[in-house]
């Protein structure tokens, strides 16, 4: 699991509230202990297909909304470091999975660890370091950001990704940090403590529906699958006798949308790549013109309205500090650049090199990815998951909640685990105010995709086959394919392509889940990496 320990000391918070009582599971003692999952790209209508019988049990036990709305952008590193922090990422700093920083003049590409792993991206105090600094101890298995060195103080366990380990691997690494002493069992040691806290991230589903489609057959094998797993989790906690001793939540960090040769955007048709310096995000747009005069951005982004009526609304353009929808809570950050193309669900946008829309209209040639997301944050098709079980959640079973935003996540671990959140945009106390229960098992009908339509304007701007300059060679999809690949790289959904250690690397396990992904980023993007 190349798990290492902290090299920082431990620094107890005198603020830190009294700790709750333990709690006895017949023979140890047990400190309040959570253990935070997140499987990623679970959409929230996957728990209604019937592939999900443990995940159905657990919620019938339990407590949930219909669902949880991710933030804006709908991408899994601002979403993780959203779970864990409780801030927008216009707030935490991390408000992209490729983002240029006018500041540090630096790119950030999650794929890369040289490039992500830099605390001075990361700029709130995640979920691991309030534990610590309260003298909780945590153990994070593969959480974004977790490799990063943020922060005071390091977690007790911090386990590095290996896109090699086997889902049953997870459930034996879990079950193994709870088998450890407590303080007060003997052979109790500093050195291995029993963790707290446990956050675990689970990228399978994610990576198939990217693959496959979320509605293909692999997809729904893979939910299957993962499933599997929870069941065997929880079969483990319930032969330890700590179902009612340790708290279990669920959390997912965004849904997925089918993608379609036939919602595709040509890129040269809305933009002159000619006077843009970097693209941020995909398969949102960020802009950044060589000119960011006032005058400049408001022709570009007026040339760029004009497209979005011919487009007949298939993708919306935004000034960040002009028009961003305030439910975005996406302004108030340089990194954040200063104008915004983005697509309706479902919807791409391609530059011609790497996908001739006309061309794969009329031959029949299927876009890849088959599945995206990174749209608007309240579109159903984005909709996360939250299931909790424990004593923090002395709800009756099966209790409903009105649905909330995964800003409250970080202040709801905090609470179980009895220490004191940072500020946060979080505003949800325990216990929860339910509304009546449900029945998980009830059967809700999935979102629908968007309709199958013609992608094409009647006047497009006239074609311009440009490069991108420079530095913006990673912002796209963080494919540096002819670099070096650093020693460990990091998760997520867009594929790139590199060679590491033994150990299979972030951007390995990527590329081999998502060939077909790879091919489709490595146009005009690639070759300047």
């Amino acid at each position: 699991y190349a798990a290492h320990r902290a090299s920082r000391a431990l620094a107890a918070s005198s603020s830190s509230p009294p700790p709750p009582p333990t709690r006895s599971n017949g023979t140890h003692d047990f400190a309040p202990t959570t253990i935070l999952i997140s499987l990623d790209g679970f959409r929230a209508d996957f728990l209604h297909r019937g592939l999900t019988p443990a995940l159905t049990a657990f919620a019938r036990a339990g407590v949930s909304p219909k669902y949880m709305m991710p933030s804006f952008p709908s991408l899994t590193f601002p979403n993780h470091f959203t779970l864990v922090t409780g801030k927008y990422p216009s707030e935490h700093g991390i408000v992209g999975n490729n983002f240029w920083d006018p500041v540090r003049r630096k790119q950030f590409t999650y794929t890369n660890a040289s490039l992500s792993n830099v605390p001075e991206y990361w700029n709130a105090e995640p979920l691991w370091e309030t534990a610590e600094l309260q003298g909780v101890r945590a153990a994070i298995h593969m959480w974004p950001g977790s490799e990063a060195h943020i922060g005071r103080v390091e977690p007790a366990y911090v386990d590095r990704f290996d896109g090699r380990e086997e889902l049953s691997n997870k459930v034996h690494r879990i079950l193994g940090w709870l088998d450890l002493p407590g303080p007060a069992d003997p052979g109790a040691s500093n050195e291995t403590p029993r963790p707290q806290l446990i956050a675990v991230y689970v990228p399978n589903v994610d990576s198939d529906g990217h693959k496959y489609g979320p509605n293909s057959t692999h997809v729904r094998s893979t939910i299957a699958e993962v499933d599997g797993m929870l069941a065997s989790l929880l079969r483990g906690i319930e032969e330890r006798n700590l179902t009612d001793v340790v708290n279990v939540v669920v959390v997912s960090d965004h849904g997925m949308a089918t993608t379609s040769t036939t919602r595709l955007i040509q890129l040269e048709d809305i933009v002159d790549l000619q006077e843009i310096e970097h693209v941020d995000g995909w398969p949102l747009y960020g802009l950044r013109p060589f000119n960011q005069s006032e005058n400049r951005l408001l022709e570009l982004y007026d040339g760029l309205k004009k497209q979005e009526e011919l487009h007949e609304g298939n993708f919306k353009v935004y000034l960040r500090d002009r028009d961003m929808p305030v439910r975005y809570h996406f302004t108030n950050n340089p990194r954040i650049a200063p104008l915004w193309i983005v697509p309706e669900a479902g919807w791409a946008i391609a530059p011609k090199s790497e996908f001739d829309v006309a061309a794969g209209l009329r031959t029949g040639k299927t876009f890849a990815p088959l599945g995206l997301h990174g749209y608007d944050n309240d579109h159903p098709l984005m909709r996360a998951i939250f299931l909790a079980r424990g004593p923090a959640f002395p709800h009756p079973e099966g209790s409903a909640v009105e649905p909330f935003y995964n800003t409250a996540v970080y202040g709801i671990v905090c609470q179980s685990l009895g220490i004191t959140p940072q500020p946060n945009n979080g505003t949800i106390e325990l216990p929860f105010k339910t509304i009546g229960t449900h029945d998980p098992e009830e059967y809700q009908q999935p979102p629908d995709d968007p309709p199958i339509k013609t992608a094409g304007p009647s006047n497009p701007l006239p074609s311009t086959m440009t490069t991108i300059s420079g530095e913006d060679a990673a912002t796209r999809a963080g494919d540096d394919k002819h670099a070096a690949a650093p020693e460990n790289t990091e998760p997520g959904e867009e594929a790139s392509k590199g060679s590491g250690d033994e150990n299979t690397t972030w951007r390995q396990w990527v590329d081999g889940k998502l060939e077909s992904f790879r091919h489709w980023v490595t146009g005009i993007f690639g070759d300047h990496k």
